[in-house]
């Protein structure tokens, strides 16, 4: 078994939030994550079993890099490739294994790195009764994390599937994985693809 603690056997009153695996990030996308192929088969059986209570986020950038305040500004002048006024559509669509799980499945589009800097987020996971946010998706190291600590501040229990997270960085994938285990311990549980599919039945 990994890191995982779940003291009484089970996750319940969850919802799957699986974060921005789009076009964008896939192989030969501007920014590719090269092992998301990896990991792909894993979230799609995630989705498979719990389609209506998956959320897919989806990372929106800005038309022009002048619609983003502040450091976001300069961040999109760098990338400005990647503004939609330069990008194809279908970047900031959702794989297309995953993508035909929508409907039932919700899409939830963030401005962010975080899931929950869309606020309406917060308001769908209180309208489902969630107390427990399963995260599974891309990258481990940015819009994961980033969405992982936001969970726990709002006082979810998180449950990250460890071999269903993809990064472009091996190093930064595998210092969040210590991190989790070694600092979040008491609000982060690590299970693998296996061990949900046991831990979570509806």
């Amino acid at each position: 078994m990994s890191d995982a603690k779940l003291p009484d056997g089970q996750i319940r009153h969850a919802v799957h939030l699986c974060i921005d695996m789009q076009n964008i990030f896939a192989p030969g996308g501007l920014w590719q994550t090269p092992w998301m192929e990896k990991v792909l088969p894993a979230i799609a059986s995630i989705v498979s079993r719990h389609q209506a209570r998956t959320i897919f986020t989806r990372f929106i950038t800005p038309q022009d890099p002048e619609d983003r305040p502040g450091q976001w500004r300069v961040y999109f002048q760098r990338w400005h490739e990647a503004t939609r006024s330069h990008l194809p559509p279908s970047a900031l669509d959702l794989v297309p294994a995953l993508a035909r799980y929508v409907p039932p499945a919700h899409i939830v589009d963030k401005p962010a790195y975080s899931a929950f800097s869309n606020p309406g987020l917060t308001g769908l996971l209180v309208e489902k009764s969630v107390g427990t946010v399963v995260i599974t998706g891309a990258e481990t190291d940015v819009c994961v994390l980033s969405t992982v600590l936001s969970a726990v501040d709002l006082g979810f229990r998180v449950v990250i599937v460890e071999d269903a997270l993809c990064s472009s960085s091996d190093v930064g994938h595998d210092a969040l994985m210590t991190m989790y285990r070694s600092r979040f311990h008491g609000q982060v549980d690590l299970v693998t693809a296996g061990e949900l599919a046991e831990f979570w039945r509806e």
